[in-house]
């Protein structure tokens, strides 16, 4: 190790030892390097200084000559200039979970500042309750960057899924990789094998059309709002808003707890579908999908996608009941238990099991995976 690294590594064993280490290990290098890493101390220490409690400073510290605390809009403005992205994210996120630092939430200046990401997101949609019209102004932005990067990524695959198969006995004029009808070329072009290359050439390629839909088939999106299920309660808010621009599809959604919120005319807005949720509360499943039976108009044509973690606050037996009945008029039951990325299930394996038994399927997907099974079914 050079001189170079030695004091490189003696100087971030300091930070992560903090002030209480300035008697044993002091920072080197030139004098802007040793001011760097002074304010990137002072930073750090304005957020873990709590983990020591209100009297920390009375407790024998000494006092010093650096940078006076900042306060929190300052404080987010440091950080964003002196860490790098991924360690920025990681300061919010412990400062908000760890440290309840809400202020950072409910002064529009500081949320301003804050980049937009997945935690950010599930953090302002449980605190949104504490901001004023002004911050909320910023927190709509917040939410509005997070699900336009989330429809971006999962949209592709599922339109791939629900428009259709291929109709291979019509031609398109759209020559797109998707529509290439590979058999049909190959097939065509054998004539024109080249024996010297050893290579087909394609004088013609053929291209098939996708079959088009003309009966239009109801999904029903119910969502359990309940504080464990925030992840699901996300992606089937951004899942609804891409199923509400299909053609082929009349999209219903509705988030429950024990009480039952109809959001079917926003369903092509997942943000404020995400700015109507209150997440807590118990839950009532039975009363939200009998709720949702009153929406169907064709069962033979309505999917049911219920987003929960099937812990039932009422009785369990009247919810098997319903399911049971909605399958038997001829319809599809979806009962999902996670709809993140990782897809992790944490459900009543019991509840899941009996409903399973009549028809449901009971289980965890991506969105991805969703939107393949549902275009499985209305193919």
């Amino acid at each position: 190790m050079t001189e170079r690294e030695r004091t490189e590594a003696m100087n971030k064993w300091r930070l992560i030892l903090g002030k209480n280490a300035a008697g044993h290990i002091a920072f080197n290098g030139t004098e802007q390097e040793i001011g760097l890493y002074g304010s990137m101390e002072n930073t750090l220490d304005f957020l873990y200084d709590r983990e020591y409690g209100e009297d920390v400073f009375r407790s024998g510290r000494q006092g010093g000559l650096g940078e006076s605390m900042p306060q929190a809009a300052e404080w987010i403005e440091k950080v964003r200039r002196l860490f790098p992205k991924r360690t920025v994210e990681i300061l919010e996120k412990q400062a908000l979970d760890h440290f309840g630092l809400t202020e950072l939430l409910t002064d529009k200046k500081v949320l301003a500042k804050m980049q937009p990401n997945m935690d950010l997101l599930k953090t302002v949609l449980q605190y949104k309750s504490l901001m004023k019209s002004d911050v909320l102004h910023e927190a709509r932005r917040i939410i509005r960057a997070v699900v336009e990067e989330l429809t971006e990524k999962l949209k592709s695959d599922i339109r791939k899924s629900l428009l259709g198969k291929l109709n291979r006995q019509m031609p398109s004029s759209v020559k797109s990789i998707r529509n290439l009808d590979i058999r049909k070329t190959i097939r065509s072009n054998l004539k024109n094998y080249d024996r010297e290359q050893n290579r087909i050439i394609l004088k013609n390629v053929y291209f098939s059309s996708r079959t088009k839909r003309y009966n239009k088939w109801r999904v029903i999106i119910a969502v359990d709002e309940s504080g464990s299920m925030l992840d699901s309660v996300i992606y089937s808010a951004v899942m609804a808003g891409i199923f509400a621009k299909l053609p082929m599809i009349e999209t219903k959604l509705v988030i429950f707890d024990t009480e039952i919120v109809d959001l079917s005319s926003y369903a092509d807005d997942p943000v404020e579908v995400l700015l109507g949720v209150q997440l807590g509360g118990g839950t009532d499943i039975n009363k939200a999908v009998s709720y949702c039976e009153t929406l169907c108009s064709n069962p033979y044509e309505t999917i049911y996608v219920v987003v929960t973690d099937l812990y039932e606050g009422g009785h369990p037996g009247y919810l098997l009941k319903t399911c049971g009945d909605i399958i038997g008029s001829g319809s599809k039951m979806i009962f999902l238990t996670a709809l993140d990325r990782e897809a992790n299930p944490a459900y009543d394996v019991h509840v899941g099991q009996q409903l399973a038994d009549r028809g449901a399927f009971v289980g965890a997907m991506t969105p991805e995976q969703l939107g393949d099974y549902i275009g499985r079914m209305i193919q």
